[in-house]
């Protein structure tokens, strides 16, 4: 079976073609992704109007790409993918609008994705993991702990009560003049600079131990920046000391949820997961307490369409199929 997966949640737009089994095994064909931080940088995030107003140029041009990269032509696909929810609004109504079009045309079913399953799937694409799993998405828009009991069924455990990690990250570094997106200089940066020079607060919100704030963090960096104790500081000390502190805050509600689980393994997915600081610290935390942490490719982190295509081929591979006035859900739950 071919599936076509579609992704517009936020700023990119992306397509893939999957090639799956009822056995269960999969191949991605092809994945292709238009990125549109050239168009967000100057203003130090994604602008909304913006993104969906470019999705509408570059849409039919990814899913060209990845039909190519592929081998194959529209006729040949058996099932549509796309992601409904969650995300912004308008960028969401297009990659929809899409993929209800060509449903249509080619009398094919389709399903709508929720964005967060993609990712907590989205190891599944290089990994074959026993479920349940413990999963830490963490993004620009998401941060949250989930068990991964099987498909379709994830509880979560925990969730940020603010930002998101990705978001604390992108603001900083405007603070900071680094450009966007904040994430990945941050990260460069920091690798030059001393992860203990400044004390910075590490968030725990009483009663609520697997939950995550970053707005406190983000306060105190434009705080410091604000005083005169900043100009002694590298901007590579404050990016790692702030990097650390995020990592930190991260890590903590990570190892506690998996506590008395029945699993061995941790997965972290989600943009912020391409972190090479939260990589390699959690992975040693995590030895150290018998755990085994599992990441997807840095291209499988980033919002890409092969996450969608894979959450969406089991309900396909059941005979499942959404109607095609299903709507768009900018703050579906999952």
């Amino acid at each position: 079976m071919l599936i076509l997966g579609i992704e517009s949640s936020c700023d990119d737009a992306a397509c893939a073609v999957l090639e799956t089994e009822r056995a269960g095994a999969v191949t991605l064909r092809a994945s292709a992704v238009a990125n549109q931080d050239a168009i967000h940088r100057r203003y130090g995030g994604v602008v909304p109007e913006l993104a969906s107003r470019n999705h509408l140029v570059t849409i039919l041009p990814v899913i060209e790409d990845a039909l190519e990269a592929a081998g194959c032509g529209l006729r040949e696909i058996d099932g549509i993918a796309v992601t409904r929810g969650p995300g912004l609004v308008g960028s969401l109504l297009v990659g929809l609008m899409c993929a209800k079009g060509l449903a249509q045309s080619l009398a094919i079913p389709m399903v709508g994705v929720n964005h967060l399953e993609g990712h907590l799937l989205a190891p599944l694409l290089e990994n074959r993991l026993a479920m349940p799993y413990l999963a830490l998405v963490v993004s620009g828009g998401h941060t949250a702990l989930f068990v991964v009991e099987d498909f379709g069924r994830y509880r979560e455990l925990g969730h940020t009560r603010d930002d998101a990690a990705g978001e604390a990250f992108d603001k900083v570094a405007k603070l900071m003049g680094l450009g966007y997106p904040g994430g990945r200089v941050i990260d460069e940066l920091a690798q030059r600079g001393d992860r203990q020079r400044l004390r910075l607060p590490r968030a725990r919100l009483r009663g609520a131990p697997l939950d995550f704030s970053f707005s406190g963090i983000k306060t105190a960096i434009a705080m410091f920046l604000a005083s005169p104790a900043q100009a002694g500081v590298r901007a590579e000390d404050l990016a790692a000391s702030f990097q650390e502190a995020v990592v930190d805050m991260l890590i903590r509600p990570t190892l506690a949820a998996a506590q008395g689980l029945a699993t061995d393994t941790i997965v972290i997915t989600g943009g912020v997961a391409a972190n090479s600081r939260l990589r390699a610290k959690l992975t040693a935390s995590a030895a150290a307490e018998g755990l085994r942490v599992v990441a997807p490719s840095f291209k499988f982190c980033t919002d890409n369409a092969a996450m969608i295509a894979l959450a969406g081929s089991y309900r396909l591979l059941r005979g499942e199929r959404d109607p095609l006035d299903l709507d768009a859900e900018a703050n579906l739950a999952l």
